[in-house]
């Protein structure tokens, strides 16, 4: 076997999957993969077993006895484990691009060198990449023939900078030996994360690169070699201001004994600074353009006491008392009866709003008021007006969905469709919230990278879906009955998405004729996306029912037998009630090719694929009349998919976070 990849994990579930597929996918050479939990706090274990149960050459270790920074301790444990002729140690934010193993395989069938230093580059959370920096020594764009290393005791140190003594001390043995070769092609890329990592956080924690040195020196036997790459080590690190705040530059300074005076490099801050100063003069710049839009009223309110007992909520865009924070609305009521909850709710849409729920109206007096003194503001999307969120104020976003389509950041690989978004302003949503909710390990993955922010993960599952596990068989029959449903049908609910690529609701179903096909056993409701309100073209009759203006999806849901639907989210929710959900793909690819997915719903993979699919009408009509779309194989498809996607959903999912939200203490 040529190489043994190690990669330590710690909270870096996120990207990890995308660095783990950046090996496994590699087929030109031999290989292992070793994850080594490194005490991580995050889901990044359970994704990396994932593919350990996936792919025979990956394996998951756990690092006992981790500190503040393990990832040392991980890689060494790793490499304890490793059988490959040669290391290399990933990180779970470094990718391994494409055709790097056969170029590195090549390379090394000339000399065999001890180490290999590999081409590399950085690219930020936009993916805009840029060459990497050697003046900072890492593992991850070298590669350390295992032999050598295990002779030389090679150890990553513990705590920061755990790179510098091993790293440069295999250049320096390789360099002697003459077994030190370069790769001149970009084998990895380091991502950098908006959120920050401990390279990118200002501290006093930063002065153990000093330390770091020294045992170096002391372990090279005072090497002449060691003084050079110590003060460029330490003068970049100095220079970085995401390393060293401004009031620890000069204790730095004189720790790191660099050469020169420190009024040279008091000057080069200052220009520095002047050019920070700029760029914030910008954006206050910015903000002041904005608050001269905002109410004179407004203004004057943000110099209001927040008030303790005052929360806001909202849902798609304004549209009325929906989703998860009408579930936590209510429950807060039962719960929290002191606080008082008002929508937001766009003109267009009152009529949506029930008698009695109070509500303001968006960019009135009173909704600009209720955002400046509300301590709680929830919404499943995002309020409108750009409002300044105030110290104090706490903001749950609950999400509408679990993501199957990209989301955020993640949509930048597909620009054809979303020419029209911002992404700083996503991003600058994104670092309102405190709180992100999360209904299963698979959205808080995605979310942590695809709105990379300070936020917390409330991992509670969806509000919404409490009623799945609290309705009665009595309710459901009622409901059933206001629908008009006759005792003794199956119901089918057909819910279709919307697609990013066509305009309007154009259906691929030709409802009508398959509830004619099914015969009077059957009854078909049909539900538009909730961007499309007009039933112009959709059926009406009683096997092919219209239920696009019902103002529940969930009573829709508890009615129907079985889901008939293509990327909608809704069978995700759907899952939490144990009945079939047929997936009717009739432009599978284009809609992949076009937004992008998470899943791959046509595989058949348990997890995957939610049960039976059907490409063609005349598919979807056979799964129906011949019975397999419950089947015993539907089943198990079935019971995978809802382990995957609701294993918080118990029904006390609103509970939990009206809890956490206005901190009554334990459900």
């Amino acid at each position: 076997m040529l190489l043994s990849v190690v990669m330590p994990l710690h909270r870096v579930q996120g990207h990890l999957r995308a660095a783990l597929r950046s090996v496994t996918e590699e087929t030109s050479v031999g290989w292992e993969l070793i994850a080594v939990d490194a005490g991580a706090p995050d889901g990044g274990p359970d994704i990396a077993r994932e593919f350990a149960a996936r792919d025979p050459r990956v394996r998951v270790l756990r690092a006992e006895g981790v500190r503040e920074h393990p990832e040392g301790a991980a890689r060494n444990a790793g490499a304890a484990e490793a059988r490959g002729d040669y290391l290399l140690f990933l990180d779970g934010d470094d990718l391994l691009l494409p055709g790097a193993l056969e170029a590195v395989a090549g390379r090394l069938a000339a000399d065999r060198p001890d180490v290999l230093r590999l081409g590399h580059d950085l690219a930020d959370w936009w993916g805009v990449a840029r060459p990497g920096d050697d003046t900072l020594p890492a593992a991850r764009n070298q590669l350390f023939r295992r032999a050598f290393w295990t002779a030389h005791r090679l150890r990553f140190t513990e705590g920061p900078y755990g790179d510098v003594v091993p790293v440069h001390r295999a250049a320096l043995l390789a360099a002697d030996a003459g077994t030190l070769a370069v790769l001149d092609r970009v084998c990895v890329r380091h991502r950098l994360r908006r959120t920050g990592t401990f390279a990118t956080t200002p501290g006093r924690a930063h002065f153990a690169v000093v330390d770091a040195y020294a045992r170096l020196a002391a372990e090279t036997g005072g090497d002449p070699r060691v003084h050079a790459l110590r003060t460029a080590h330490l003068a970049a690190v100095l220079a970085d201001p995401g390393r060293i705040a401004p009031e620890d530059r000069r204790a730095f300074f004189r720790a790191a004994a660099l050469p020169g005076r420190y009024a040279s490099h008091r000057t080069r801050e200052a220009v520095r600074d002047q050019r920070a100063r700029a760029r914030t003069t910008l954006g206050a710049g910015r903000k002041a353009l904005r608050a001269q839009v905002m109410r004179a009223a407004y203004r004057t309110d943000l110099h209001r006491s927040l008030d303790p007992h005052l929360a806001v909520y909202g849902a798609y865009w304004n549209r009325g008392v929906a989703c998860n924070p009408a579930a936590v609305h209510a429950k807060a009521r039962e719960l929290a009866p002191h606080i008082r909850g008002v929508w937001a709710v766009s003109s267009r849409h009152l009529d949506r709003m029930p008698p009695g729920v109070p509500y303001v109206i968006e960019g009135s007096r009173a909704y600009w008021r209720a955002m400046a003194t509300a301590t709680y503001l929830v919404n499943n999307s995002s309020f409108p007006g750009g409002f300044t969120k105030r110290p104090g104020q706490v903001y749950l976003q609950t999400h509408h969905g679990t993501p199957l389509k990209t989301m955020g950041l993640d949509q930048l690989p597909y620009p054809a469709l979303t020419g029209g978004v911002s992404y700083e302003r996503i991003l600058a949503h994104a670092d309102q919230w405190d709180l992100s909710l999360s209904a299963n390990p698979h959205t808080t993955e995605v979310w942590e990278r695809a709105y990379p922010a300070g936020y917390e993960h409330l991992a509670a599952g969806y509000p919404r879906n409490d009623v799945y596990f609290t309705t009665t068989p009595e309710r459901t029959g009622k409901i059933r009955a206001e629908l008009g449903i006759a005792p003794g049908r199956t119901v089918l609910l057909y819910a279709p998405t919307h697609r990013d690529y066509r305009k309007g609701f154009v259906p691929h179903l030709d409802a009508e004729r398959l509830a004619r096909d099914l015969g009077e056993e059957y009854v078909l409701l049909v539900r538009a996306h909730y961007f499309y309100r007009s039933p112009a073209g959709r059926p009406a009759g009683e096997r092919a029912v219209d239920v696009t203006g019902h103002p529940s999806v969930e009573e829709l849901c508890l009615a129907s037998d079985a889901l008939i639907t293509d990327y909608s989210s809704l069978m995700f929710d759907y899952a939490c009630l144990d009945r079939p959900v047929i997936t009717y793909a009739p432009d599978w690819a284009a809609y992949r090719a076009a937004r992008g997915t998470y899943l791959d719903l046509l595989s058949g993979r348990p997890g995957d694929t939610p049960g039976a699919v059907a490409t063609t009408q005349d598919e979807l009509r056979e799964l129906l009349l011949t019975g397999a779309w419950r089947s015993p194989e539907t089943a198990v498809l079935r019971t995978a998919f809802r382990e995957r996607f609701c294993p918080y959903d118990d029904g006390h999912a609103a509970e939990r976070v009206v809890r956490r939200l206005f901190s009554l203490g334990p459900g």
